[in-house]
Parts: C-alpha cells; sequence; structure tokens
C-alpha cells in the first residue's frame, strides 16, 4: 500500500519518540536528582473527609453536626491497603492550617471572619498559618503537630511516600502565624504598605483604599459576622488588583509578591533575593523536616519560574529524594518550568485528561491523544502526572461528566499505561463517587466539596467502620475497585509500561486500512521494552462492540526487535484469558466488546 504524506509524518513521529526514549534528548536538562521511576501512583486524601463516617450530610452542616476526618483516622491498615492497591505515594490535601469557620479561639488560634472564608469548613488552599496543621484534623488540637508527625511516621511505615500541598500564590486574608519558629516574621510583617510595589514586601497593595468585600458573600446560617477591616486594601489571589474584587475571584486570598511589577509590564526584579522567597524556602524546608517526601505545589505557574529554579535545588539540597509537582494549565510553559524551574513532574489536565474526558462522555475523537503524545513525547512525556479526577475536577460518576464510573475503563488505561510516567486517582474514584446534592459553599456541581464538612458515602462503604475492607461495598463498586486493582498490579509489575518505549499504531489503521476499525473511537499502540512487548488496543465507543484486524507494520516489528516476518504468539494479559498466535504480517484479529480494553502480551512463538 502506498505511504500517505500524512501516515509518512506519523511514522517519523514514531521514530522520533521511540529514539528519544532510547538515548535521552541533548536538547534536555538533565535532572537533578530524579526519582528511582517516574511510574509512581499517587493517591490524593482529602484529609478532612477520609475517615468521616458521620452520614448526617446537612447542608452547610457545621464540624459537630456533619463531622469530619482526622489524622488518627487514617489508619496503619487503611495505610496498609492502599499500598496493597498498588499505591506509592499519598497526597494529604488540606493538611496545613486554613481560615475557616469554625471557632478555635480557645486554643490560641485567631478567629476568621465569616466574610472572608469560603464554607464553614473553609478551603485548604487559603493558607492562614503556613507553619501549623488544619486544627479540624486532630483528635487533641493542642497536639494537632504530633498527630500529623504521626501519620507521617505510619505511612512510612507503610511504605508510602508522604506528599502535602504547598500553596505559594497566595494566602488567607487574615494570614498571622501562632506557631512560627522563634525569630521567624510573618508574611507582610516590615512591609511598606504605602508602596502598591516593593521588591522586598511580601504583598501588593492598594495605597489608601480601603479592601471592600464583594456583593453577595455567602453566610451560613447559625454564623455570625462581623465587620471585615483591611487598609490597605491587598491585591487579591488570582492577580485582581482591584479594592474589591467579585464573588467570583479568590476574594477570600492576598496574593504574595515574588517580586513580579505587574502593573509596570510585570518586570522583574529578583536581586536582591526578594524576601517572600527566602520565606517560602524556610517553609519548604520546615516541612522536609518532619519528613514530608514531596510537594504538589498549587497554581505553580502564578509564580515566577525563577524562583522554582533557585528553591528546588535548596530543598534537594537537604532531601535530594523530594519530588516537587507543578499544578500548570500553559502547555506554553511546560518546557520552561520543567528545565527551568526544575519541576519533577507537572499535571496533564489541557492535555490527555481533556482528550480523554471528551471520549468519555461520548463525543471526543482519539486523534486527540495523537497530538497529546506528539506534543509532550521526547524530554518529557514520562513527567507529566495523569489522571482523570482530583478535588478541582467533577467525579467521572457525577451527572455533569460521564455519568458512569465505568465509562473511565479505556481511559484509565490510556492515562496509567501510554508513557512511562507517574499517574493520580483521587480517592473515592475507584468507588465511583458521586455527588448528587449540594454540601455548602460549592453547590451541587459534581465536585466532591472542598469547602463543606461532608460524609462520602460511596467511600463510607469502603472504609466500613474502620476496617477498610470494602465490606459495605455494593456489587458494582466492588467490580470497579477490582478493574482499578487489577489495572495499578499491572503497571507496577509490568516492565514495558514502567521503563519502556511507546509506539502509536493509529497511522497503520487509521483511514479504512483495517476492516471495522473506527478512526474515532479506536485507538491502539504498543509499549515495549527489552523484556517485555505489549499491545494496547482500547475501545472508547459506549455502546458498540467491534471486530477487526489491528496492523502492526513492519517499522514498528523492527523497532521492538522483532522480525516483521515471524510468527507471535500473543497472550492476554488484562481481563480476557485468550491466547492468539500470529504472523506478524497478516495483523492481529481482535474482538471488542463495547467500552473496553485488551492487552497482549506478545513473545516470539516456539
Amino acid at each position: 500500500m502506498k505511504t500517505t504524506i500524512k501516515a509518512a509524518l506519523w511514522l517519523a513521529a514514531n521514530v522520533l519518540v521511540t529514539s528519544i526514549v532510547a538515548q535521552p534528548s541533548p536538547k534536555s536538562q538533565p535532572r537533578m536528582n530524579p526519582p528511582q521511576t517516574d511510574k509512581i501512583v499517587l493517591y490524593q486524601i482529602y484529609t478532612r473527609l477520609f475517615g468521616n463516617l458521620n452520614s448526617t450530610n446537612k447542608f452547610y452542616g457545621t464540624r459537630d453536626e456533619n463531622g469530619t476526618g482526622k489524622f488518627n483516622d487514617i489508619t496503619d491498615k487503611a495505610l496498609k491497603e492502599l499500598k496493597k492497591f498498588g499505591i506509592s505515594h499519598v497526597w494529604y490535601t488540606g493538611v496545613i492550617e486554613h481560615a475557616t469557620m469554625t471557632d478555635y479561639s480557645a486554643y490560641g488560634i485567631p478567629k476568621d471572619n465569616p466574610y472572608v472564608v469560603k464554607g464553614i469548613a473553609g478551603s485548604p488552599y487559603a493558607i492562614k498559618d503556613y507553619y501549623d496543621v488544619n486544627p479540624d484534623l486532630a483528635v487533641d488540637v493542642r497536639n494537632r503537630m504530633a498527630e500529623f508527625e504521626a501519620l507521617v511516621a505510619r505511612s512510612h511505615k507503610a511504605n508510602l511516600k508522604v506528599i502535602i500541598d504547598f500553596v505559594p500564590n497566595h494566602v488567607a486574608r487574615q494570614y498571622k502565624s501562632d506557631m512560627k519558629p522563634s525569630g521567624v516574621k510573618d508574611f507582610g510583617e516590615g512591609d511598606k504598605v504605602e508602596e502598591a510595589f516593593n521588591p522586598q514586601n511580601n504583598f501588593y497593595y492598594l495605597p489608601n483604599r480601603k479592601f471592600l468585600v464583594p456583593d453577595n458573600v455567602p453566610v451560613p446560617p447559625g454564623i455570625s459576622t462581623f465587620p471585615y477591616e483591611e487598609f490597605p486594601a491587598k491585591a487579591t489571589g488570582n492577580d485582581v488588583f482591584s479594592a474589591k474584587p467579585s464573588i467570583n475571584d479568590w476574594f477570600e486570598t492576598v496574593k504574595l509578591n515574588y517580586g513580579v511589577d505587574y502593573l509596570n509590564n510585570r518586570s522583574r526584579h529578583f536581586d536582591p533575593i526578594p524576601s517572600t522567597w527566602l520565606k517560602m524556602r524556610d517553609i519548604l524546608l520546615y516541612w522536609a523536616a518532619k519528613g514530608v517526601d514531596g510537594f504538589r505545589c498549587d497554581m505553580a505557574e502564578m509564580v515566577p519560574f525563577e524562583f522554582w529554579g533557585w528553591v528546588i535545588p535548596e530543598i534537594k539540597k537537604v532531601n535530594p529524594a523530594a519530588i516537587f509537582i507543578a499544578e500548570i494549565y500553559n502547555p506554553a510553559e511546560y518546557r520552561n518550568y520543567l528545565f527551568n524551574g526544575k519541576f519533577d513532574y507537572l499535571y496533564d489536565k489541557v492535555g490527555l485528561y481533556d482528550s480523554l474526558r471528551r471520549l468519555m462522555e461520548g463525543h471526543g475523537h482519539t486523534a486527540d491523544i495523537t497530538r497529546v503524545w506528539q506534543q509532550e513525547s521526547g524530554d518529557f512525556a514520562n513527567r507529566m502526572l495523569r489522571f482523570l479526577e482530583n478535588h478541582d475536577e467533577q467525579r467521572i460518576a457525577s451527572q455533569y461528566f460521564a455519568k458512569n464510573p465505568f465509562y473511565a475503563i479505556p481511559a484509565m488505561v490510556v492515562s496509567a499505561t501510554l508513557h512511562t510516567g507517574p499517574l493520580m486517582l483521587y480517592f473515592g474514584q475507584e468507588v465511583g463517587v458521586t455527588p448528587t446534592v449540594a454540601e455548602g459553599f460549592s453547590g451541587e456541581d459534581g465536585r466532591t466539596t472542598m469547602f463543606d464538612y461532608w460524609g462520602v458515602p460511596e467511600y463510607q462503604a469502603w472504609v466500613n467502620g474502620g476496617k477498610f475492607d470494602g465490606g459495605k461495598l455494593n456489587e458494582d463498586q466492588q467490580k470497579l475497585r477490582k478493574f482499578y486493582a487489577d489495572l495499578l498490579k499491572l503497571i507496577n509489575k509490568s516492565d514495558a509500561i514502567q521503563n519502556g518505549a511507546f509506539y502509536d499504531l493509529q497511522y497503520a489503521n487509521n483511514n479504512g486500512q483495517s476492516a471495522g476499525y473506527n478512526d474515532a473511537k479506536h485507538y491502539v499502540y504498543l509499549r515495549h521494552s527489552d523484556k517485555q512487548k505489549l499491545l494496547v488496543v482500547c475501545n472508547f465507543d459506549l455502546h458498540n462492540g467491534a471486530q477487526t484486524t489491528v496492523k502492526i507494520p513492519s517499522h514498528a516489528w523492527e523497532t521492538m526487535g522483532l522480525s516483521a516476518t515471524g510468527k507471535y504468539t500473543l497472550t492476554e494479559i488484562f481481563n480476557h484469558p485468550q491466547t492468539l498466535t500470529v504472523e506478524a504480517a497478516q495483523g492481529v484479529p481482535v474482538s471488542m466488546s463495547e467500552n473496553s480494553v485488551r492487552i497482549f502480551e506478545i513473545k516470539s512463538s516456539k
């Protein structure tokens, strides 16, 4: 068959990516103290919700009404089960103390004004004290830091690495550290508040202007209010330089100043090193000293990459194995934040997540997956963190997304196996958490609330009163969790997935080249190493199965180190127990049910 220009370009891209996997690109800078493997499996736990077994779930319920999970609820048994499930790293979300409407003034913690707090429980990204932990999470509030340190020790005992949030871009409007070490100055202490911008100020100011609370800030019933005073007004966290931000802004937060003058063409003033840089370095070192193994860095791209390129090496001098994950949404900045900012991993939200989401909703096209790997492959595909859920995104099973948690099957396999990079799951994803009611501030939006006290029924069924055995899961939930467990087991033991190269087979099967092959809904690729060769066949069609013959071109066989005229045995290693014997030139006959995946291990036939 005559090779089209499009197929030739596709082939050239495959040649490029496989050669780069075999030999690092000279364009990339070497990683400083890279992790032993990039195929980590990160499990995000919303700590306040994880162990809460209270099922009251009252709209805008208080801590005492709806309950809250504690550090101590994440027991040795819970951690053992997560490790058994296939997890390597646990991201504890909401650990550092943040603004809340719950009154802890009896413990010496200043009370927050409800007009600058979102939800009764509050947002975990409105940090109130970088040197303290959320008192909600402690059984004994006075002993809260020791309870967190015990959780870190339990996690390490279970052979799990600990990740926490680092929120560098903004703080709560009423930030005040009552737990800072001796000699540490608070943010804003010593600022020249009469200057809108000063490189050594921690905040941006609107001199001679009073901060005004946005209109219609919701205050839950029963919460006492009092006027909020801020003078001069400070810039709001999402780069809003207005004395009165809108209700849709991050009005409860204040933007931190890293030496960038936003109102003067974003001019940079990094010499001498800005005060905020030094304070943030000390905060990261503080948590690293407590055994924290890494940081998920909130809205990292809103902080200059020069800061990251300076601070990450500073932390790795103390802990070379520490990992840094950037929440970032601008692909044009990926390379900058990896190689100049020195991050280990970046969110792959606007790339693979968005592409897979469209397919899970029934209106996407698999060509989008090809575009993603072509853009990201080379010297950083292994550094893109893949996921289908996190605290910011809607739950897969919700009416606002796929409506069915099983529609994630091919998308999750692609997320886990496309390249050698990391994978993330959000707690409850594996049992099909489905938010259906408004919890409080966030309303009914298909997300698990970040701002409210709540219990998660599907997850409570897995926790099963602290047994962590799934004893109360229904049949479908058990089936779904088994899919995730089987997938994690596969990626954790597969050399091809852990370490191997990638080869896209779309160009050899699209455009009617393979009968029964749907260009828009089918996706096939190879993962291969010296030790293992895999063929992955995905059907994203939610309603129709297919019978086709997957063509593997001569170049692909040769790239795997196999003969293009040989005879091979393909053994199903995921779900379907089947063995095929095929001749390379004739292709691989594959039967697919709707919304399914088949993974074959290729070996020379004897």
